[in-house]
């Protein structure tokens, strides 16, 4: 499992407000379907872990932002902006082998999808 450690703002929050943050994470977790990961998705300074996964599970937010790979993924299209607080988690649905002919409706040859969990702590 990689990791990567963001560093770039040191402004600290009291720690009061880190729990209270805490515990509305835990009560409000979205997990997300993505067919990317941008750094502009986490606040910073922040932990992220990456895992290949096998499998999806249920019950994702599609933020799939691509009308053939959501056609492909047979979820719908939600073009949004998507912040993710600690405590969720993300499943980037990469795409492997080209792009997408336009009008696809399933993964031509030689091209797979990758799932990568994303976890932000």
């Amino acid at each position: 499992m990689a990791h990567l450690t963001c560093q770039v703002n040191k402004r600290r929050r009291p720690k009061h407000d880190v729990k209270l943050l805490e515990l509305l994470s835990v009560e409000t977790m979205t997990q997300y379907l993505l067919n990317a990961f941008s750094l502009q998705m986490v606040d910073v300074p922040c932990t992220v872990h990456f895992s290949e996964v096998d499998s999806l599970p249920d019950g994702l937010t599609s933020a799939i932002g691509h009308q053939d790979t959501a056609n492909v993924l047979g979820v719908p299209m939600n073009r949004v902006n998507v912040h993710l607080n600690s405590g969720d988690v993300a499943y980037v649905a990469q795409l492997q082998g080209g792009r997408l002919p336009e009008g696809s409706t399933t993964l031509p040859d030689g091209f797979r999808f990758k799932f990568v969990k994303v976890v932000v702590e």
